[in-house]
C-alpha cells in the first residue's frame, strides 16, 4: 500500500527501552477533496530513511499496516492499529502518478493532407 502527500512533520528519532528500539514518525498529508493527515511510522533501521525529507515535500511512502491485541489488567481486550512506513521517495508536484511526460517533440500534429471531399467516406 502507499500514501502520497506533502510531509508536514518529520520527527526526530525516538529511542525507548535497553534494548535500543528506535522509532520515528512522518506526518503526510494527503491532497484530495478531504485532505487527511496521517501518521507513518518509520522503525529501527529505518528511521534513517528521513534523512533527506524536509515539510513541504511531496512524497510517496510505501506502507504496512499493523494490529495489536492487548488485554489490560481489567480483563478487556484492546486493538491497536499503525501504519509503518518501509519506503519513501519524492514526487514532483503536479505531475500525474504512472503517466509518462510526452516531451513536446513527440506530440502529435494534425494531418495535412486531409481532402475535403473524402470527409464521406465512412462505411456507415
Amino acid at each position: 500500500m502507499e500514501v502520497q502527500g506533502k510531509v508536514k512533520l518529520v520527527g526526530e528519532t525516538q529511542t525507548f527501552g535497553s534494548n535500543g528500539f528506535r522509532k520515528r514518525e512522518l506526518v503526510v498529508t494527503t491532497e484530495e477533496q478531504y485532505p487527511q493527515h496521517i501518521l507513518v511510522e518509520f522503525v529501527q533501521d529505518k528511521c534513517d530513511l528521513l534523512n533527506n525529507y524536509q515539510v513541504g515535500q511531496d512524497v510517496k511512502v510505501n506502507i504496512n499496516l499493523r494490529g495489536r491485541e492487548w488485554v489490560n489488567p481489567q480483563g478487556e481486550t484492546k486493538y491497536f492499529n499503525s501504519i509503518q512506513g518501509w519506503r519513501i521517495e519524492g514526487v514532483q508536484a503536479g505531475a500525474p502518478q504512472g503517466m509518462p511526460e510526452v516531451p513536446p517533440a513527440q506530440a502529435f500534429e494534425p494531418a495535412k493532407d486531409v481532402k475535403s471531399e473524402d470527409h464521406d467516406d465512412l462505411p456507415f
